[in-house]
């Protein structure tokens, strides 16, 4: 037993200088800063910052260099190519890919892709990639301390259809901590991949739930300093798409360009 005099003690959650030591105060205040320097300034922001300090890793994860250019006719020589004979339909069921029923709540998420004004995107490959029940990735430099589900692997994707529409079966993804400040936890999230006519027009962002707590507390999502493209990535309940003992619907569309374009992740993976 230790008191706050003692001298000796040490927090069992600072474990060594690879472990952040901000508080989740301390980010709340930076972030509400930056919120009321936003609505002062009357302008309209509807992508995220690149330097966002509450981010901690924002710094290192933007490029800060002007990009390599090269022909996008000699990439597509080299990168994968992939067409409607090469993406099964029921690679959009992320619950029936392991041979068992993964652990969690059964969910579809259903939308549109839309570009500007309106118009479907058609035959867009879009890809997902998500944690599963537990808030836990597949992949191994994931080890915080949650189970991986051996019959989920937290990806799937499928084309659009005629009128744009995409659809996928899954399970709802829990949050999980990262190391950007003490008790720092991501809202829940699935991650959208997009790809345009070719693979040099790949487009990246993230879907969250409606309700979660966690928006508030959480940098990344609070990247975004316009209320209205913060809510722009956050699916509605829709109970059309939820079938009865079977699953919840949630519909979430993604507008490519335009005032209400989603917010993507221009040149990294988050």
């Amino acid at each position: 037993m230790t008191t706050e005099n003692d001298d000796t003690f040490d927090p069992p959650y600072v474990k060594g200088a690879d472990d952040a030591a901000d508080t989740q105060n301390q980010l709340n205040d930076e972030m509400a800063a930056i919120s009321k320097q936003y609505e002062k300034a009357g302008t309209e922001e509807t992508q995220p910052r690149l330097d966002y300090a509450p981010y901690r890793s924002s710094i290192l994860r933007h490029p800060t260099k002007d990009p390599r250019h090269a022909d996008p006719e000699t990439i597509e020589l080299y990168a994968p190519a992939f067409g409607q004979r090469d993406v099964h339909a029921l690679e959009s069921d992320l619950t029936i890919q392991d041979g068992g029923e993964p652990i969690g709540e059964r969910i579809r998420i259903s939308g549109r892709i839309l570009d500007g004004d309106g118009r479907p995107v058609r035959n867009q490959l879009v890809e997902i990639w998500q944690a599963n029940a537990a808030g836990r990735y597949i992949h191994k430099r994931d080890q915080h301390p949650a189970p991986i589900d051996p019959n989920f692997t937290g990806v799937g994707r499928c084309l659009t259809g005629d009128d744009g529409s995409y659809s996928f079966i899954t399970i709802k993804p829990g949050p999980y901590p990262w190391k950007n400040h003490l008790n720092a936890w991501r809202p829940a999230h699935v991650h959208f991949s997009l790809f345009g006519t070719d693979f040099t027009q790949r487009m990246i962002t993230q879907m969250y739930f409606p309700g979660d707590p966690l928006f508030a507390l959480d940098p990344i999502y609070q990247s975004i300093v316009d209320p209205k493209a913060r809510e722009r990535l956050v699916a509605d309940y829709d109970h059309d798409i939820s079938e009865h003992e079977w699953l919840l619907g949630y519909r979430w569309d993604i507008v490519l360009s335009g005032s209400n374009r989603t917010w993507t992740e221009d040149d990294s993976n988050v």
